[in-house]
Formats: structure tokens, C-alpha cells, sequence
């Protein structure tokens, strides 16, 4: 069938299928699962967990880093010190309700504090190098990394999301 009454059975299917709302059943099981686990209070002992490990790599790979350049400024331990502490905030933010919602907020916005601190020294020391920003490339390659600190800052905003989702049960 074709002409200007085709096209009007065509645009009304159309219409029709864009009413159409999935059903949980027709939904890909990979993307309702993490939004279930969000809505029911799974997810915040799961991110808090994360938030925990993110700690401590994070702080391993810090001291790394920060050894190789003889911890030559006493600023460059805090975030070495946050590592432990915030894991441990992460473990009693998984197992304690009270702790996710009072203990890992404050460890986790002083880690992500010190990230952004770390940010700015980093981007200090580029400009301290040789040639400052106008040899940016350079310096960029040779200075500190400069978006390394901002990484440590995303663990500390994991932190505080996973203090203010809903947790399972209710708490």
C-alpha cells in the first residue's frame, strides 16, 4: 500500500511504539541489576568497599612516586598517611551503618581535599621547573603529574557518594 494512507498508518505505528515503555522483564539484565542495587541499598557497602581499596592503592602508588622524588616537600606524606585511614573508613562504612554515614564523610572529603591540594602543587612544580608553562610539554612530561592528585580526589568522592546512598534495611 502506498500513498497518503500508508503514510498515516505508518506515523500512528510509529506513534504507538514510542508510548511503548519496557517492561523490567524486556530490559537488558546489565543495566537493571546496578539500578536495583542502587534503589534496594546494596551498592553503598559495595562503593564504600571500593572506597576502602581505592585508598590504599592509591597510597602505595603515592609512595612510590613521591619516594622516587626523595619526599622532598612534607606536604607529599599526607596523602601517603590517607591511605590507611581511608581504608580503613571504607571497611567500617561497609560494616557499620552509623560509621558510612559520620566516619567515611570526613575521611573521604580530606582525601578528596588533599587531591585537590595535590593538584595544585602539582601544577606549582610544572611552573617551578626550568622555562615554567612555556615549556609545557616539556615539563609536563618531566614535572609531576599533574592530574596523578586529582585521581586520589575521585576516591575521596567515591567516599561521598557511597555516605549518602540509601543503604539495605533502611538505615
Amino acid at each position: 500500500m502506498t500513498g497518503p494512507l500508508a503514510a498515516v498508518r505508518l506515523s500512528a505505528a510509529v506513534r504507538s511504539l514510542a508510548t511503548v515503555r519496557p517492561s523490567a522483564a524486556v530490559r537488558p539484565l546489565a543495566a537493571v541489576r546496578p539500578l536495583e542495587a542502587v534503589r534496594e541499598g546494596r551498592f553503598q557497602r559495595s562503593l564504600a568497599l571500593a572506597t576502602g581499596a581505592g585508598s590504599v592503592v592509591a597510597a602505595a602508588e603515592i609512595y612510590l612516586e613521591h619516594d622516587r622524588a626523595g619526599f622532598g616537600n612534607r606536604m607529599m606524606w599526607w596523602p601517603v598517611v590517607l591511605g590507611p585511614v581511608g581504608a580503613a573508613a571504607g571497611i567500617a562504612g561497609a560494616v557499620d551503618a552509623r560509621a558510612a554515614r559520620t566516619v567515611l564523610p570526613l575521611v573521604s572529603a580530606a582525601i578528596a581535599a588533599n587531591g585537590l591540594q595535590g593538584f595544585w602543587l602539582h601544577v606549582r612544580g610544572v611552573a617551578e621547573k626550568p622555562g615554567g608553562w612555556r615549556m609545557a610539554r616539556f615539563n609536563l612530561e618531566t614535572g609531576p603529574p599533574v592530574f596523578a592528585p586529582l585521581l586520589l580526589g575521585m576516591v575521596g568522592g567515591m567516599g561521598l557518594v557511597a555516605a549518602v546512598l540509601r543503604r539495605e534495611g533502611g538505615s
